[in-house]
């Protein structure tokens, strides 16, 4: 076999059945050769799609995702989803094309250094020289992507090397493989202290980050024992039960006020699979400076890198927890439990209903789906007002079925992400969750959805603005609205009063998918069922909203996260 074929069996050997790309002068070998395997190919439109579908078949399923591009232009269209899943720690395997080894260095056609690109964000990197070490490198890369915390891998490859004949074995023992660690030598130690501070703690709250995404069933059981609040980030939404008792929300920026008011006021905070990211804690020096801290984390880099932890545990959370939670005391926190429901009766998290006109409220229609779904549907968005409204009132039943890009915060990426998160999963129903300008950053995509007959349900919610940022231009610059509105305002009859571009449901349509535009609460409930029954391609719902609507609460960049901006009275 040639390098490609070998590319291409050590990917089987790895157990992947699905792979993302786009082809190029750089990977016409490696495209060659896959008639000779059993692979499926999602051929996208734009290589960061490929990025993002891979990450969202690995967020979906937790295992590793695998794109491909060619060099130059394909390489560095990958890069923004390779530096979204090194934020999010999504393991991953992208492989990109490379001008033939006498080439490089030459600033030959279509030649980028990727590698050297990549750098800050990959967990390692390769630049194949010789085709006998493929078999090696595949191995190692999807060993690095998937172990201790994962991330993304790249494998940048010459064309020659595709080419010229490899007779190195694909079975590679494991005793070879580089790896990361995960626990240290004085493991038992810090679990000992970590329970001796949960022990004596009395106002105790968990901190739930995506570390915890795999460990659900050991989290719950924890925290019933010890009856200690859970609050999560953005990341960790889906690892606990929102309807539970216990479950106190999501902290940070857009959280709950009761959330951050019971991380921030409590005497002991729990962190698990977290890394005290500033959308969460605000000003890190205010954030609940006399808590004492015990943080459990994969990587042992995040241990003390922002905020000091009094009993570090260097673990996953699953085992960090199976450790912990017989060695803790059961508890009873009432006294703290009654506190965090006051605040929860006093500063509730409102879905408003419809205004008296009619008008849809974001976050009603949120809740709405979680109504029609049970929860049970993968629900991807992109990044604005709907992706915090999505946080804020969408309730997954199971982790891995709220997918969203939380550390680079991507516009763009939610239909690439239900798309993968599709291939991985064909039996689960799949929704997005997007903006009207979060939407046309990968619109192209939807031709993958529409060739699939992927039954993705597009919910799109057009308030003709660049949400967020018009948010923020309202609160703090004094409504100067500087090129955040879209598009001339649409009339009740859905015909443009002047330009309406685009006209997302004729794009649709166009596109070969089915659309409807809704502009009354009236009738987003049969909307969602009517979409809920197509099952033959893609669907779009675009909801008209108001154009001011505000996501409450709101910590302000680098504010107290202990005293988030409520929404003001008087607001229906």
């Amino acid at each position: 076999m040639n390098g490609a074929e070998a590319i291409l069996r050590c990917l089987q050997a790895e157990g992947v059945e699905v792979v993302f790309g786009y082809p190029g002068g750089a990977v016409i070998p490696l495209y060659d050769a896959l008639h000779k395997v059993d692979l499926r190919h999602v051929l996208v439109r734009q290589e960061q799609g490929a990025a993002f579908m891979a990450a969202g078949y690995a967020r979906t399923t937790g295992r590793v995702g695998v794109a491909i591009g060619t060099s130059g232009p394909g390489a560095t269209n990958l890069v923004t989803g390779i530096a979204d899943c090194y934020m999010d720690s999504v393991p991953t395997v992208f492989i990109t094309g490379q001008v033939a080894r006498p080439l490089i260095g030459r600033d030959s056609f279509q030649e980028v250094d990727v590698t050297g690109i990549t750098l800050p964000i990959v967990k390692h990197s390769y630049l194949v020289q010789d085709p006998e070490e493929l078999p090696q490198i595949i191995r190692e890369a999807f060993h690095l992507a998937r172990s201790g915390r994962p991330g993304p891998v790249l494998i940048d490859v010459p064309k020659d090397v595709q080419l010229v004949e490899c007779l190195a074995s694909i079975d590679v023992p494991t005793s070879e493989l580089r790896g990361t660690p995960t626990v240290n030598a004085s493991f038992d130690e810090q679990i000992a202290a970590a329970a001796a501070l949960i022990d004596a703690s009395t106002r105790p709250t968990l901190y739930v980050g995506g570390g915890s995404l795999d460990a659900a069933p050991e989290l719950l059981e924890f925290a019933e024992k010890t009856d200690i609040p859970v609050t999560w980030t953005l990341m960790g939404k889906g690892a606990f039960p929102e309807d539970h008792e216990l479950s106190v929300g999501m902290l940070g920026m857009h959280g709950a006020a009761y959330a951050n008011y019971a991380i921030t006021r409590c005497d002991t905070m729990i962190v698990l699979g977290a890394r005290f990211d500033d959308r969460v804690t605000g000003k890190l020096s205010t954030f609940n400076p006399e808590a004492k801290v015990v943080h459990v984390d994969i990587d042992a880099a995040e241990l003390g890198k922002n905020r000091f932890p009094d009993a570090p545990v260097n673990a996953t959370v699953a085992e960090a927890l199976r450790a912990l939670t017989p060695a803790c005391a059961s508890g009873d926190r009432a006294a703290w439990k009654q506190q965090v429901a006051e605040w929860k009766q006093r500063h509730p998290l409102v879905a408003h209903v419809a205004r008296p006109n009619g008008e849809i409220r974001p976050q009603h229609l949120l809740e709405k789906l979680t109504a029609a779904t049970g929860g049970r549907a993968i629900v991807s968005t992109d990044v604005g007002q709907h992706q915090m409204w999505a946080a804020q009132f969408y309730q997954p039943k199971e982790p891995r079925l709220f997918l969203t890009s939380g550390g680079l915060g991507t516009m763009g990426a939610g239909l690439p992400l239900a798309l993968g998160a599709w291939f991985a999963r064909p039996d689960r129903e799949v929704w997005l969750v997007t903006g009207d300008g979060s939407l046309q950053m990968n619109i192209q995509e939807l031709a993958v959805a529409v060739i699939a007959k992927a039954p993705i349900k597009i919910l799109l919610i057009n308030n003709g603005y660049l949400g967020m940022v018009r948010q923020w231009q309202e609160l703090f610059h004094e409504r100067n609205y500087s090129e955040t509105w879209l598009h001339d305002k649409p009339t009740p009859d859905g015909t443009p009063a002047d330009v309406l571009s685009p006209d997302f449901c004729a794009l649709m349509e166009a596109y070969g998918g089915k659309a409807r535009r809704v502009w009354s609460d009236q009738q987003v409930n049969d909307a969602i069922d009517w979409a809920r029954t197509v099952q033959d391609g893609p669907v779009l719902l675009e909801f008209i909203v108001n154009e001011e609507e505000n996501v409450w609460p709101m910590v302000p960049a680098g504010g107290d996260t202990g005293e988030p901006i409520l929404e003001p009275e008087g607001v229906e």
